[in-house]
């Protein structure tokens, strides 16, 4: 049972009126923010709400213009991440920091202090990391090499390392981005563990079926203030998304998942494909995929399966080994890089609107850029695509994640095309932006566009899709139907295990 006084003493970590500034924009301001001793407790809101600078503060990378954080009620300064490790803080970040050629106990020595590494050598470590995993129901051996590992276990190697260096404050960003469901389920148990023994947790996430199943209160940041702070049990999905974006949201999903679609005429057909992967190794085996006119179909799996690879065939970054991929009509494509492969960030809104079209009439007449045309028609889309930009004429660079995407979607949906190719499209997106694309990617599919939608996010291809193809190793395991498709077979299809009785597709 969680302690019920609300004094600062009796917190594990308590911030109190934080307030940061960079320039004139306000990141966060006057944001109390308490942790209890043994609470899982989920920090909410939308990109840019300001989480990140709060969670940066509490681990020593920034230092506040205004504000306290008490440490077990002693007012603490925090100069450094140095500082905040010494006092018992860690993050768990959502890109593992390791050394793949290393063991799990030479990660986790890496980095500490000399003195420390002269007591115990990496194999000296073997028994008491051991029975450090084995306290915390880890599951990890100390040998193994980082390599060896799969993505869910990286993770723990990770946990493990802030517990060897006594953090009772551990930070988790977005820990299940990576992770397979059956991953997910054995770190929610891990962090109930954890918790269950003393530690304090502050779990980020965009997933509120997570912050429902795994956390003891919530507190909801929006536009760099603390909105409310809420006990999780008292709460709905539905409300804390309302406090997150301020407004009533609508959940777009697919109604129509109908496999008479795949009557339709084919859109795009990838047949034997094979490609190479950066290291001279085939990255896509075997590929035979067609993806219907007025259809989505999703390609689940975890990152790094060939995923990029696949994006990069179809639109033609990526030459083929071998194999054909034939596609009816125009092609959009939404990156999943919208930064390095989406926009360029230096440009304004307006100059990547038009970006792929600045040739043709009326952008330009006899070598000269019609500026009032551009801005016009920069214009029109911000507004239809809900694009927050103070104006058209501001750089890509500077908007929020979602605002970006946005400016992406509103370039390639707004040019004619029969095949949709969208990768990633809401990664690291808040609630309100992933709605919006959900919104533009379900209307393509009934205009008629065949859609390949590539995501990590399970419960996004399954919202979406009326097929699912599972991607493992470069080799698509099997397509289903999405009215047949079962989490748990899903999941086990993309840790590489063949498991579940589908219908054939």
């Amino acid at each position: 049972m969680l302690p019920q006084s609300n004094s600062r003493d009796d917190m594990a970590i308590a911030m109190i009126g934080i307030t940061k500034r960079f320039g004139n924009v306000i990141a966060n301001q006057a944001i109390d923010f308490q942790l209890k001793p043994g609470e899982i407790h989920a920090l909410l809101g939308e990109n840019g709400a300001g989480k990140t600078t709060l969670m940066n503060i509490l681990c020593g990378l920034y230092e506040p213009d205004q504000g306290a954080i008490h440490l077990q009620g002693q007012l603490r300064k925090f100069r450094s991440a140095r500082d905040a490790i010494a006092a018992g803080i860690g993050m768990v970040h959502q890109h593992f920091m390791l050394v793949e050629s290393f063991t799990v106990a030479e990660n986790v020595v890496l980095g500490q202090s000399s003195h420390r590494l002269l007591q115990e050598s990496p194999k000296q470590l073997y028994p008491r990391l051991q029975r450090l995993a084995d306290q915390y129901r880890l599951k990890i051996n100390p040998a193994a090499q980082i390599w060896q590992l799969s993505v869910g276990e990286q993770q723990r190697v990770e946990i493990l390392k802030a517990l060897y260096r006594d953090a009772k404050i551990l930070i988790f960003d977005e820990p299940t981005a990576v992770l397979t469901p059956q991953e997910a389920q054995d770190l929610i148990a891990t962090l109930k563990n954890l918790a269950a023994q003393g530690t304090s947790i502050v779990f980020i996430s965009h997933k509120l079926n997570e912050v429902m199943a795994v956390c003891d209160r919530v507190t909801v940041l929006r536009d760099g203030q603390a909105v409310g702070t809420k006990i999780v049990r008292d709460c709905t999905e539905r409300e804390l998304a309302q406090l997150m974006i301020g407004r009533e949201i609508t959940s777009a999903r697919n109604q129509d998942l109908n496999a008479s679609r795949r009557a339709l005429e084919p859109g795009l057909t990838l047949k034997n494909v094979w490609v190479m992967g950066d290291r001279s190794f085939p990255a896509l085996k075997e590929i035979d995929l067609t993806v219907h006119q007025g259809e989505i179909v999703g390609i689940a799996g975890v990152d790094g399966n060939g995923q990029r690879e696949l994006e990069e065939a179809i639109v033609g970054l990526r030459s083929l080994k071998q194999g054909e991929i034939w596609m009816e009509g125009n092609l959009a494509h939404v990156p999943s890089d919208r930064y390095s492969m989406g926009l360029l960030t230096e440009f304004s809104i307006a100059e990547n609107l038009v970006l792929k079209d600045v040739q043709s009439s009326p952008y330009q007449q006899k070598g000269l850029l019609r500026w009032r045309y551009i801005f016009k028609y920069a214009a029109d889309l911000v507004q239809q695509f809900l694009i927050r930009a103070a104006s058209v004429k501001m750089q890509a660079g500077k908007l929020s994640g979602g605002n970006a995407q946005k400016v992406v979607f509103a370039r390639e949906l707004s040019r004619d095309h029969q095949v949709l190719v969208a990768a990633q499209p809401t990664r690291g997106l808040d609630i309100g932006a992933t709605e919006f694309v959900h919104t533009q990617l379900l209307a393509r599919r009934e205009a008629g566009v065949a859609v390949l939608l590539i995501s990590t996010e399970l419960d996004e291809i399954l919202k979406l899709s009326d097929r699912i193809a599972v991607l493992y190793e470069g080799a698509i395991v099997d397509v289903v139907d999405t009215q047949s498709a079962n989490l748990d077979d899903l999941g086990l299809w993309m840790a590489g295990k063949k498991g579940g009785d589908f219908a054939e597709s």
